[in-house]
């Protein structure tokens, strides 16, 4: 099946390791898409609540395939996050087409984009990261009762329903927190005469134009792989807000590539130890 070819991918909070992470769903798109570059904009794999007993082939998958992207020549830039934190000590790691940075600054058809995950703006991290960790254990049990309800309404033919989603839209907080979010990002970069701010975090899809007195720039949020099942797309000046749910992607279930290059490629056998590496000191720090 014939694969779109795309300049830029960017993906955030895939959120490995967790009950709430969509990854057959995501490898769906991955098989789907042919990209130049791919962004993975932070909390890839989620080290705050990584287990042992739970890391299934679905998971690991996904980080075969974000592999195999590398050895075929897609580059790949891995941008770290809060809840893949510890990965920060190997910031700046680069193994053929594989990078690992905190943030990132990218020239796309002459205009300035600044790509990073975003937890820099949030107290809660800053100031009380156990805190911050607790939410992200009642937010994973919390997505993990609502595959429940979502597959008792899909089973009497109703449409499926998002808790976190209800409950954010409902508590002015969490919503002025949301835009405030959205604004700092886009004020630091209108300051810093970038055209693009490109963030995760939040797992909140976005595309907007944000201007102040100093200028204006194009805000972007590339959402999630919990609840959103989002992505963003540049092509030829274009940014485009991609879901899953929306694009016909169900065909590329089945085209789970193996390919040989993972076995005998020197670069993605380096790829391969990295991530053992990384993931063995991620668990003696736990």
């Amino acid at each position: 099946m014939k694969k779109r070819t795309v300049e830029l991918v960017v993906i955030s909070d895939i959120h490995l390791g967790t009950y709430g992470c969509h990854a057959k769903e995501l490898l769906n798109y991955l098989n789907s898409i042919k990209p130049q570059t791919l962004i993975l904009n932070g909390d890839i794999i989620d080290i705050w609540q990584f287990r042992k007993r739970y890391f299934p082939k679905s998971h690991l998958k996904i980080i075969k395939k974000i592999i195999s992207f590398a050895s075929k020549g897609t580059e790949v830039i891995y941008i770290t996050g809060n809840h893949d934190e510890m990965l920060r000590k190997f910031s700046d790691t680069q193994i053929g087409d594989f990078k690992l940075v905190d943030k990132l600054v990218l020239e796309l058809d002459g205009k300035k984009a600044w790509f990073f995950h975003g937890d820099v703006f949030d107290t809660s991290i800053q100031n009380a990261k156990w805190l911050a960790k607790l939410g992200g254990w009642g937010y994973d049990m919390l997505i993990l009762l609502n595959q429940g309800i979502n597959w008792c309404l899909t089973h009497i033919g109703k449409e499926k329903f998002s808790l976190s989603k209800k409950i954010k839209n409902s508590v002015k907080k969490a919503v002025k927190y949301i835009n405030d979010f959205e604004d700092v990002a886009a004020e630091l970069a209108v300051k810093n005469n970038y055209q693009y701010v490109i963030c995760g975090h939040i797992h909140q899809p976005q595309i907007r134009r944000y201007k102040d007195k100093n200028g204006s720039c194009l805000y972007l949020n590339s959402g999630d792989w919990i609840e959103n099942l989002t992505s963003l797309e540049y092509n030829s000046g274009d940014w485009k807000l991609i879901y899953y749910e929306k694009e016909a992607l169900e065909a590329y279930q089945d085209a789970i590539e193996e390919p040989e290059s993972i076995k005998t490629n020197l670069e993605a056998i380096h790829a391969s130890f990295l991530v053992d590496q990384i993931t063995n000191t991620a668990i003696k720090k736990l």
